[in-house]
């Protein structure tokens, strides 16, 4: 369910109540954990958390690179957190840490999906965004990049 909003107050006033109160409240954790560098924006659909463009420019597909992204899909929300999912390690920790807190970890290749607020363990979503400033997203990035064309030379 890819909206055409362009803003993100658009966005969110297309929304049905339930879904709009959720999305802004998981919106204001990231608000309220987001470190500096990032921008919000609309971006692919849905509310993005990214690097802009004019401060990380070599990206492989000339977008700008995406952090965090904030959803309402057809049959649920999500929470993108590409931050960590191009890190093993960090994406690992994270699924620990959320299975820990005895909510359902429904997960896809890149997001955590949730039906309603109470399915989600916001002081985790806060402590993930919080923990990934720019410079280490873009040093992922580019790891993850030199691996790619590695694999492509091979």
């Amino acid at each position: 369910m890819r909206s055409e909003a362009t803003t993100v107050e658009g966005y969110l006033a297309e929304l049905p109540d339930d879904r709009r109160t959720a999305i802004e409240a998981v919106r204001q954790v990231i608000l309220d954990n987001l470190p500096d560098g990032y921008e919000e924006a609309m971006h692919w659909g849905m509310i993005s958390y990214q690097v802009p463009l004019a401060d990380y420019p070599d990206t492989y597909n000339g977008q700008p690179l995406m952090f965090a992204a904030l959803a309402s899909q057809k049959n649920h929300m999500a929470v993108y957190l590409t931050g960590i999912y191009i890190s093993d390690e960090a994406r690992d920790e994270f699924e620990r840490a959320y299975r820990a807190t005895g909510k359902r970890f429904d997960a896809g290749k890149s997001c955590v999906r949730f039906r309603k607020l109470d399915d989600l363990p916001l002081d985790l979503i806060g402590e993930t965004i919080s923990s990934v400033p720019v410079d280490r997203l873009v040093a992922r990035a580019e790891e993850a990049g030199s691996i790619r064309k590695s694999r492509r030379a091979q």
